[in-house]
């Protein structure tokens, strides 16, 4: 018999950079800085791979990876693995902070959860996620197939490094092409690149614009 979603435990992450994401506890969660973790925080306190989160017949297991800044749960630090309750608060280094929920439980939204909360949980997964090592791409939890090409990759990992920031477009050219390959590279060969990444990414999510350009300034991810 399939499992309703509503039968797993959600993590829902509080303040820091994944304010307000959720993510769904069907077996193991590895919460650090590196790409192949399934919950990714972005913060050089963060370990590569930090803390993992294991859903056990005891119980939502908790466990530090030796981490080098630590794992706290509702303030302690995690030194051997340990069950955890409802509600309880993850802290992972200073950079962010989790609460373990039920799927259907009530909690309160932040301005990010009200935007999120009209969509079904299934669909409350992180919108893009990169592999850098593997040149991997997942959209809206479904993998980029085909895969993007070398500068396609190279352009959305570019502008997904900086976090939101705008990139001004000689930035991304030495981003994309490098300090070498950049020599001769014309605006418009940047604009058919983002235009054929864009069409990539539509492919897998036609109703979000991933890539804003911000006339006169640069390029920017909305994630």
């Amino acid at each position: 018999m399939k499992s309703n979603i509503k039968d797993f435990p959600m993590l829902v992450g509080q303040d820091g950079s994944q304010d307000g994401q959720r993510w769904i506890l069907r077996k193991v969660l590895i919460l650090g800085r590196g790409e192949d973790c399934d919950v990714i925080i972005p913060n050089q306190q963060v370990s590569r791979h930090h803390a993992i989160l294991k859903l056990t017949p005891q119980g939502v297991l908790l466990e530090d990876l030796g981490s080098k800044n630590g794992t706290h749960c509702n303030g302690e630090q995690v030194i051997e693995p340990r069950i955890m309750k409802e509600e309880d608060v993850i802290q992972i280094a200073l950079a962010q902070k989790f609460i373990l929920v039920s799927s259907d439980a009530t909690i309160p939204l932040t301005e990010k959860d009200k935007i999120l909360d009209i969509l079904s949980l299934e669909e409350v997964i992180p919108r893009l996620r990169i592999d850098e090592r593997s040149r991997r791409v997942w959209v809206r939890g479904n993998e980029v197939i085909p895969s993007l090409s070398l500068l396609q990759f190279n352009l959305l990992n570019a502008l997904y490094q900086q976090e939101g920031r705008v990139a001004s477009r000689s930035e991304v050219i030495t981003s994309v092409w490098g300090e070498d390959g950049a020599i001769g590279v014309t605006e418009q060969a940047l604009d058919a690149l983002v235009r054929r990444l864009r069409d990539r990414l539509a492919e897998f999510d036609s109703k979000h614009e991933y890539i804003i350009t911000i006339r006169g300034h640069g390029i920017r991810l909305e994630i």
